[in-house]
């Protein structure tokens, strides 16, 4: 098998041989036209250079094509060989030495054991090579980006106006009399495009050699960007290069007064977050919890030791409220 790295090593330097050709051709080109005008005709000596570097270019193109034929060659995948069982291989021997079925009697055949067991691409002795797809690592169902309204843009930063203040002045106004003004005040806000990215190594010959492969690292790699990206949309804190995320921008939990809970629990939390959140006219389209904690609700029973969120045997959705 040809060694890939010599016929890249040789497909580079023959590609900086070309440009260097290039180079000087270009160079001879801009010299003949300052020859042809100051004398009318190219001279004998750069003719002959020229011709020269013409020649050595076509050269190095055909040099260029026949290494990256090689390397195409190299990169495709070759079927395993079929492997012989010992049977077909005695079956073989017997044809071979013209023993038919009319014979009586012993006879020993031997059937080399390389035969059977270092065949290129052999998995084992009498074992038929095969390779089974990826076993998957674990991911997260991610759900935050399906609670934010996307969009799109082609700058690097998104500019926005934020109501800071409204002075409500409606009222009833006699006729005749003076309507009153109300006052609103904006701010500019600025939000930058922030980028994600991360790459994968990996030599050309495994992604040539296993289109499997190549797919199940695009997977992985759009996942780990979104993990990113729903971190960045929880936890972010706005510092240097990172999203202002939700969780830093919430208020912090504060039981609104008015209501009292006894032996407050999970679930009246939610609640009075709820209400904490109507209360500012922020209501609540989605509730984020961490796994543990819906289970926690899900396992709440009362006196009589009845679960209160949904029946084991049919499951529940999870939804509160």
């Amino acid at each position: 098998m040809p060694d890939l790295s010599k016929i890249e090593a040789s497909q580079k330097q023959t590609q900086a041989d070309l440009k260097a050709v290039g180079d000087q051709i270009k160079a001879y080109a801009e010299r003949t036209e300052k020859e042809i005008k100051h004398s009318g005709d190219m001279q004998t000596e750069t003719r002959a250079k020229v011709d020269e570097l013409l020649s050595k270019q076509g050269e190095l193109q055909a040099r260029m094509q026949d290494a990256e034929q090689k390397l195409v060659n190299a990169g495709k995948r070759h079927e395993p060989e079929i492997q012989q069982t010992a049977g077909h291989l005695v079956a073989a021997k017997m044809s071979e030495e013209g023993v038919t079925s009319s014979f009586r009697g012993s006879r020993r055949v031997e059937v080399p054991r390389a035969a059977i067991t270092s065949a290129p691409g052999s998995g084992g002795a009498l074992v038929a090579p095969d390779r089974v797809g990826v076993i998957l690592a674990p991911q997260r169902r991610l759900t935050i980006r399906d609670l934010v309204a996307p969009g799109t843009t082609g700058a690097n930063a998104v500019e926005y106006v934020r109501e800071t203040g409204f002075t409500n002045n409606a009222a009833i106004v006699g006729e005749g009399l003076a309507k009153p003004y109300s006052d609103l005040t904006f701010g500019l806000e600025n939000a930058n495009v922030r980028t994600i990215a991360h790459l994968f190594k990996g030599s050309r010959q495994i992604l040539d050699d296993a289109a499997a492969l190549q797919s199940y690292i695009d997977a992985r790699a759009r996942y780990g960007l979104l993990l990113a990206e729903e971190a960045q949309l929880l936890y972010g804190n706005g510092t240097g290069n990172n999203l202002n995320g939700i969780i830093p921008q919430a208020q912090v939990y504060k039981a609104p007064t008015g209501i009292t809970v006894d032996a407050e629990q999970r679930i009246d939390r939610i609640r009075l977050a709820l209400l904490q959140a109507t209360l500012a006219e922020f209501p609540s389209t989605g509730i984020v919890l961490n796994p543990i904690d819906w289970a926690a609700i899900e396992l709440l029973k009362d006196s009589e030791n009845r679960y209160i969120i949904g029946k084991p045997q049919e499951g529940t959705s999870p939804r509160l409220w």
